[in-house]
């Protein structure tokens, strides 16, 4: 199955860990749902004072569809300096590196 690969980071001065799990997990619930969504890495480096993810769709189509909305739920939370990315996934390297899903 092909992924396509999207990365989210933005400024974030906390919470962090257990605290970040609690606070989030209602937008985690609701990132579940997003048509084409497979998975997700949630980030966070308090020393670089960002927090974002690692998310895989089923499609580049899902995947754009995605990081539009998310940015503007973003935005909408007051968050600014957001960086996205769409990335397709180079299956055959990914594969000699032991990726999963692939």
């Amino acid at each position: 199955m092909p992924l396509t690969l999207v990365q989210v980071d933005f400024p974030h001065q906390g919470p962090w860990g257990a605290e970040l799990a609690t606070a989030f997990e209602g937008l985690a619930q609701s990132i579940a749902a997003e048509p084409g969504f497979l998975f997700k890495y949630w980030t966070e480096s308090p020393t670089e004072g960002v927090a974002g993810g690692i998310y895989a769709f089923d499609s580049r189509t899902a995947a754009e569809d995605y990081l539009a909305m998310h940015t503007a739920r973003l935005q909408g939370f007051g968050v600014t300096g957001i960086r996205g990315l769409i990335l397709d996934v180079n299956e055959a390297l990914s594969r000699v590196d032991k990726a999963p899903l692939l």
